[in-house]
Formats: structure tokens, sequence, C-alpha cells
């Protein structure tokens, strides 16, 4: 009997992916455990193993790359030795349920509606799935001047573009920031230089994410989840470092820092932040993540507003180093390295004093940094 070839559930919150390749060609014999072929989602290249042996068939609608596919939806078949491909191929079967909103979206969107794949119960087409294919459509090319350019969306930009939507939509977002003295953080970094010279030091990515972690553990509603009736905290502090890649805006995601020693931290975010940057990143690498560290210092910006990544609750934003006057507790005025925090936080989750107090926290120790950051 046929075994159906379908794609993957593609992440904890992923409606849809962007189809590579074939990792096999038609009537190639598999091997269970071989790569089949490869998706594009969640800003990863997966490639999907074949969960049993068999003789690969490509149904006439397998999509080609760059297709938009959905977790479930059929693409091939694998074969036992001389056996015929089913006669009547998935899309061939009865015309899955639609309901009415769906029918109307779809006319007035422009969706085909047979070109679907259902996501409710029995393959029921629903309006979300309308409104999906809807938003993963390029615009048409008669709306723009011949002379207009234009960028195509990638699987990728959506992917970033519906977890932006997504955080807009379901927090209740408040932005607080704060001025601190930097002038030791920078002292350190650069002891750390000297310490490891040739080898790198720790970046002040990997100093702030070990500082946040403590801070979590002693405010640990900044790492909890919001779950309708409770909010779930944190049972290990999981960070995520924004990195901005030439594909698009990634999260990987460093394990259990309270753990790590500075060193190990910075081995293994510059390990991951190497891999995103290559699209080797795996997909669990970007998940489990309690608080995320986004820092545009590197690039001039003092403060702004960053977005939370959704399920958590808070997000630092981490901004340039400047040195300005600043008034002393002697009263004297002094040039002093100072640094703008923004913290971002789910005011469902947490009110604005306790955040304030963890961003206190936070500054603190930026500015008094403990022994576990200091040079061995």
């Amino acid at each position: 009997m046929a075994i159906d070839v379908t794609i993957p559930r593609l992440g904890w919150s992923t409606e849809e992916g962007t189809f590579t390749e074939w990792l096999k060609p038609s009537g190639a014999r598999v091997q269970a455990g071989e790569p089949l072929f490869a998706v594009e989602s969640d800003k990863v290249t997966m490639e999907v193993e074949s969960l049993d042996p068999g003789i690969l068939y490509l149904s006439p609608d397998a999509p080609a790359p760059g297709a938009v596919v959905r977790p479930g939806q059929l693409i091939g078949y694998l074969l036992a030795e001389g056996e015929e491909p089913p006669p009547v191929a998935r899309s061939g079967s009865p015309a899955p349920a639609i309901t009415p909103r769906a029918r109307r979206a779809a006319a007035g969107l422009g969706v085909d509606l047979s070109t679907l794949q259902g996501t409710g119960r029995g393959g029921r087409i629903r309006e979300q799935d309308v409104l999906a294919a809807a938003a993963s459509k390029p615009a048409a090319q008669s709306k723009l001047a011949p002379e207009q350019p234009a960028v195509p969306v990638s699987a990728m930009r959506r992917t970033i573009a519906s977890r932006m939507i997504e955080s807009r939509s379901h927090t209740a977002p408040v932005t607080l920031t704060t001025r601190v003295d930097a002038s030791r953080l920078t002292a350190l970094r650069n002891r750390w230089k000297l310490a490891l010279q040739p080898q790198p030091a720790p970046s002040f990515n990997d100093i702030i994410a070990k500082l946040a972690a403590i801070a979590l553990e002693r405010h640990p509603l900044l790492g909890g989840r919001w779950e309708g009736d409770r909010i779930a905290l944190p049972s290990a502090i999981h960070i995520g470092i924004a990195v901005d890649t030439e594909h698009g805006l990634t999260v990987p995601v460093i394990r259990d820092v309270p753990s790590l020693t500075l060193e190990e931290i910075a081995n293994r975010s510059r390990g991951l932040i190497a891999a995103a940057r290559r699209r080797e990143i795996k997909t669990e690498d970007l998940k489990d993540g309690v608080f995320t560290i986004s820092n545009l210092g590197s690039l001039g910006v003092e403060a702004f507003t960053p977005i939370i990544q959704p399920p958590e609750t808070a997000v630092l934003g981490v901004g340039a180093i400047r040195w300005e006057p600043a008034v002393l507790p002697s009263g004297q005025i002094a040039a002093r390295e100072q640094m703008m925090l923004s913290l971002t936080f789910d005011h469902r989750v947490v009110d604005g004093a306790p955040a304030a107090r963890f961003l206190q926290t936070i500054a603190s120790l930026i500015e008094e940094p403990p022994a576990c950051v200091h040079c061995p």
C-alpha cells in the first residue's frame, strides 16, 4: 500500500513554509532516515527525512521549489517494488467543505479555493486559510509601473511579519527606558580582551545575557508566559540574542544561561550567530527562549522600542555607548560612558513598577558587575 509523503509540522506557530527542493528524484529508492526534501520555515531551512523505505513517486501536483506548502499537505508517495501509484491523486478526491465566510473572503480577495489546504476539522477550509493564502500571494505586477522596482517577499520575511503582527495583537506592550553608567562594563570587556588575546573576548551581548539571567532569577515574572488562565514561570532561563543576517532577523537561543560561565556563553553565542548567518541554524536553537536581548548600539542607535518575541513577556533593547558629562556623587562633573536600556514588557503579565525594578536590577549589575563576569 502506498505510503503518503506529507509536509511535517514546521513549528509551534508556523502554518506555512516554502518548499526548497527535492533531495531525491522521482523513482529513486529511499531508505528510512534518508533526507527526502527541504523546506524553509521559521527562518531556517530544514531537511525532512523519510520515515519509511520505498520508491519515491511524485504526484502531478507535487510542489516545485519556491511553492508555499502547509503542514499535512500531501506531496508524494513511497511505493513498494512493482507497486503502481494511486490512480487518483489526493487533489482529485472530493472537495473539502468550505465555510461560507471562507467563500466570501475568497471571492473578495481573488483566492482560488481549489489550491488551498484546509486547516479545519476534516480538511475544512476556513476564512483564516483564505486570508493566509491572500497574504502569501505576491503583489500583482500589473499594479506596478513598468519602471517601479519590487522586492519579492521571502518565506523568512513572511515569518518575521507574522511574528511581529502576532506580538502586537497578543500582548499589551509598554516600553521603559533608563540611562546607565557603562564605564565599568567597557572596562570589564577590555580586561577580557587582554586576558584572552588573541582569542575573541565575550561581547557586550554575552555579558548582558549573563546579567539578565541574574535579574530574571530575582524577577521571574519577566521570564513568564501568559497562558490564558495562568502565568507560567520559567523552569530554566534560556535567553535569545537578536542577530541581523542578510536574510532577516533571527533570534538564536542560549540555553540555561545561569549554569554557564561567561566564556561558555561567548562560545555558544558565537557558534549560534555564525550558524544563523550561514543559514545553518537548527529549529531547536530558535525555541524555548524566555527573554530576548536586541542590541542596536553598534549601529549608533541610542534608544528604541524593541518588539516582544512571542510567547515571551519581555525584551531588552541595548543602545550605543556614548561619552557624556555626568555628575558624580562628589558633585564633580566628569566624562563617563553612558548607555540607554529599553525594556518592552507585556503589561498583561507584569505591572509597570515590577518591570521598572527588573530594569533597575539590570542597570545596577551593569554599573557594578558581579564576580561571575570578572576575568578568571
